[in-house]
């Protein structure tokens, strides 16, 4: 299993275990144990603790990617587009040359 179908199936996870606290309350309402109010604001604040937990992981995870790639020491887009300059600049500087001979 690779890095990136670990996070796909726990973000299906996370959409499923939503699912099921939804159902979950909607039958304790349907009960009488909870009114529709409770219920709402439940639900409404398991999905707030939900999304500042998923916007942590989210941050952890682009942390860690970009530790990662950095000591894979790959280089970088801006690293690409200096070096592509650079190589044009060059080219451009010995078509001048060429050209004096």
């Amino acid at each position: 299993m690779t890095f990136f179908d670990l996070i796909r199936n726990m973000m299906l996870a996370g959409f499923g275990i939503q699912e099921m606290i939804k159902e979950f309350l909607d039958d304790l309402v349907k009960k009488g144990e909870l009114s529709e109010s409770q219920g709402a604001k439940l639900f409404k604040e398991w999905t707030e603790k939900a999304g500042k937990t998923s916007e942590q992981l989210s941050k952890n995870m682009s942390e860690m990617l970009t530790k990662t790639l950095e000591k894979m020491n790959l280089p970088t887009k801006e690293d690409i587009e200096r070096l592509n300059k650079e190589v044009q600049s060059l080219s451009e500087r010995i078509k001048k040359l060429e050209g004096q001979s």
